[in-house]
């Protein structure tokens, strides 16, 4: 049964960029490899990537919601983002019809152009990576290790000993693909298979490069400097051109994906590009108001705290939340909820004074002391 890509991340058909996006960070926490160590959970992780994958790139959701997931995976999507033209129609009818080429009777015409073995561009590559709050606030540079096909550099990627060239086989005569004329009492099929001499290449090596074994390709490790843009969050992707697989026989390499996660922080938390976290006053700070240091992702800042202030009050400093991605100029804003600290225990000489305010205002704190007071105070 095909994978109901919303159904996957839990939202809506309808559901707008901001919801799918919210959607698959929360559950990719949830079933993050790291994080998560139960039978299936890495399973789960990349079903979740592949939905966000597909509905969170505008074309690709068109195509999924029209096509469903026919539409957006392998040689279907392709042939689905082609349908317009004649030539995705005949790519879609050749690769049903492809292993067989009819010639005279049933079947009607012949199909015989050749596929000779061209440059190819490489795969890309996926790499997930890990954030501290702050970097994902803040960016700059981050190291990263990659393992990656590279052209090898003795033998320029032809596979062949220095001084030596790869031959056309002479199975296929550089086709790569061989033919099989059968004949019935219906009429002559040719079938068409890979060339089992040069396994679809074209060419035979005869002298292999020692250096990468006549692959033209070495597996290499090696060490980026990236950039991780100001503001970015869970599920942001970035690409890196050209840092993954090597093409073949002179083709382009292809890209390396990053994709971010970010580590929670014990004081802050995140809500779009604000930042929200808590902070502890006493109960004459609340009565009294003042001003008070508080931390915040740029470091110590002070905080007004009006008189009066009520439990759960949220205090604003402006500017400085998380940056908007794409421009960091521009930031969100810090929120901070206020809880208030109600002593259990106060000296006789506090509770003499607080006595007398009670007087004074009128209130009745009977046996329970002072602590019915503070209530009145706080909830009048």
């Amino acid at each position: 049964m095909a994978t109901d890509y919303y159904e996957t991340l839990g939202v809506a058909r309808n559901a707008d960029q901001e919801e799918i996006k919210r959607a698959y960070r929360r559950l990719a926490r949830k079933y993050h490899p790291d994080v998560n160590k139960e039978p299936g959970a890495e399973d789960r992780f990349k079903e979740i990537n592949r939905a966000y994958e597909v509905l969170s790139e505008p074309e690709m959701r068109a195509r999924y919601d029209r096509f469903g997931q026919a539409g957006v995976e392998g040689a279907a999507a392709q042939g689905f983002q082609d349908f317009g033209d004649m030539g995705g129609f005949a790519d879609i009818f050749e690769s049903f019809f492809s292993g067989f080429a009819g010639s005279g009777g049933v079947g009607g015409g012949t199909r015989t152009g050749r596929r000779p073995a061209g440059p190819t561009r490489g795969d890309d590559l996926r790499l997930d990576l890990k954030l501290d709050f702050r970097e994902a606030v803040f960016g700059g540079e981050k190291e990263i290790r990659i393992s990656h096909l590279e052209t090898c550099e003795v033998c320029s990627g032809t596979g062949a000993k220095p001084g030596t060239r790869p031959r056309t086989c002479s199975t296929c005569t550089g086709s790569g693909q061989v033919r099989r004329v059968t004949r019935t009492p219906f009429g002559s099929f040719t079938q068409v298979s890979v060339c089992p001499t040069c396994n679809g290449t074209g060419q035979v090596i005869e002298d292999k490069c020692e250096a990468c074994d006549g692959r033209g390709q070495k597996q290499i490790t090696k060490k980026l400097k990236i950039t991780i843009p100001a503001g970015v969050d869970d599920g942001t992707r970035l690409r890196v051109a050209s840092e993954g697989d090597s093409g073949q026989r002179g083709g382009p390499p292809g890209d390396l994906y990053v994709y971010l996660f970010v580590n929670e922080d014990t004081e802050f938390k995140r809500e779009g590009i604000n930042i929200l976290s808590e902070v502890e006053i006493s109960y004459l700070q609340a009565i009294l108001g003042g001003r008070l240091e508080v931390n915040t992702v740029d470091g110590p800042q002070e905080l007004m705290i009006p008189p009066g202030t009520q439990p759960k009050t949220v205090l604003k400093l402006e500017n400085r939340g998380v940056p908007k991605l794409g421009n960091p100029v521009s930031r969100g804003d810090h929120l901070i909820t206020v809880d208030i600290e109600i002593p259990n225990r106060i000296t006789p000489e506090e509770r003499e004074l607080l006595e007398k305010l009670a007087k004074i205002r009128g209130e009745r704190t009977g046996k329970g002391g002072i602590e019915g007071f503070f209530g009145n105070i706080f909830h009048k």
